[in-house]
């Protein structure tokens, strides 16, 4: 309803936007996982919720050549740990053993032949490993030591909430903690930045006019603390009310109405 209002070609704020606003963050991290697939290994990134750290990888992995990267993104389910391990060794298209020290040999002989045989890296993007067990990440330490630690034959990918940091930080956590080689905590946008972002959006959208009046854009920015998923929403939320009351220039008093309707602000 509100594309036809606003005369959009196309829904602005939505996971199809293929084309990624590159804020300050966004630039930060992305030289660091193209450091990280450079020098293969473990990298650590974490977020708060909505800071953009799926859209991240996602724009990581899109480019990423397939003939010589094999991309397994696994988010952390509510199944067992070893259901957990079972679903990496599926992504490498293996059928999973039953015991787990035959997983774990099995897990490092497939990556190995895929490194060594087809050169191909094998790109494990392990999320929501904030709500893993401790086991889980004192596990993973030794699943991705290969050969005495002497090879990294793999990218693997940490992502979570910032509580995972504290969590690596942990005696038991510490062989795995201590073989990271990047590190990075998303940042929200900053002030001139969200006023980019929205605009981005909008003309990917195909407008042709300004939507947003300058102190709904300011208003947006203080109720959304500059996390992406948070400015979506309001903007929606927004577009959506604006095109009910037939408002061309959406200002601070909608933005406001919109985040009352939107919650959690």
């Amino acid at each position: 309803m509100y594309r036809a209002f606003y005369s959009l070609s196309k829904t602005p704020f939505s996971k199809e936007n293929s084309t990624p606003y590159s804020s300050k963050s966004f630039k930060e991290v992305t030289a660091r996982l193209d450091y990280l697939r450079k020098a293969r290994g473990i990298g650590l990134l974490v977020g708060e919720p909505g800071a953009g750290k799926t859209f991240t990888i996602r724009a990581f992995t899109k480019q990423l050549n397939s003939s010589l990267y094999r991309v397994i993104y696994f988010p952390l389910s509510t199944g067992t740990v070893l259901d957990f391990y079972r679903g990496l060794v599926s992504g490498l298209n293996e059928e999973p053993c039953f015991r787990k020290v035959d997983l774990f040999a099995q897990f490092q002989k497939r990556v190995l032949s895929l490194y060594r045989d087809k050169r191909i890296t094998p790109v494990f993007v392990l999320d929501e490993m904030h709500l893993a067990p401790a086991k889980m990440l004192t596990d993973l330490g030794i699943m991705f030591n290969f050969m005495m630690d002497s090879l990294n034959p793999f990218v693997l990918v940490l992502t979570g909430s910032p509580t995972l940091m504290q969590r690596l930080e942990m005696a038991q956590s510490q062989p795995l903690n201590q073989r990271i080689i990047m590190r990075y905590t998303m940042e929200p946008l900053e002030k001139p930045e969200v006023e980019a972002y929205i605009a981005h959006h909008l003309q990917a959208a195909g407008s042709r006019h300004p939507v947003f009046a300058a102190d709904a854009i300011e208003a947006i920015g203080l109720l959304s603390h500059g996390w992406p998923r948070l400015v979506n929403n309001l903007c929606v939320n927004c577009l959506l009310l604006g095109a009910q009351s037939k408002q061309e220039v959406i200002e601070a008093e909608m933005v406001r109405l919109a985040a009352r309707e939107t919650g959690g602000m």
